[in-house]
């Protein structure tokens, strides 16, 4: 079954929320490819996610490493432990084992619970650490010498 993007997936940092997306799309395209039984197309798909879902770990956690998040250790373990599984599957990908509905099924469920909950608990420092670097969308724009005498 798809996922879809529902509200309470988005952290609410923006470059975050685009890469779950991505890997959202990733696993969907996993389902797809799971109907034309294709092993090669399966694995260069669950390759592609998986180089990109490394990726997405290691700029999650230097954003976690910046901002002192005080559980980025554990958040990194689970990480390698995920990584791990998916490679075994991978592993049995390229033996020749179509585990292409086993794999959906995993990577779905366990991406919907990281987000909602491991991901969740980082947000807050994270979001503090990126506020100075950030104006407020509703901070109001010094037009300059022109604002100064029409105002």
């Amino acid at each position: 079954m798809a996922i879809f993007w529902t509200a309470d997936l988005n952290t609410g940092i923006t470059v975050i929320d685009q890469q779950h997306m991505r890997i959202v799309e990733f696993i969907n395209e996993l389902e797809a490819t799971q109907v034309v039984k294709d092993l090669k197309k399966i694995q260069q798909v669950v390759d592609d996610c998986v180089d990109y879902t490394l990726s997405h770990f290691a700029f999650e956690e230097s954003l976690q490493e910046e901002a002192g998040y005080q559980y980025r250790k554990p958040h990194k373990k689970v990480h390698e432990l995920f990584t791990r599984k998916v490679s075994e599957y991978q592993q049995r990908i390229t033996q020749g084992e179509d585990i292409s509905e086993e794999l959906h099924a995993m990577l779905a469920r366990w991406l919907v619970n990281h987000i909602r909950c491991d991901d969740a608990d980082y947000v807050s420092a994270v979001k503090a650490n990126m506020q100075p670097e950030i104006e407020p969308l509703d901070a109001p724009k010094e037009v300059g010498w022109f604002r100064r005498i029409f105002s």
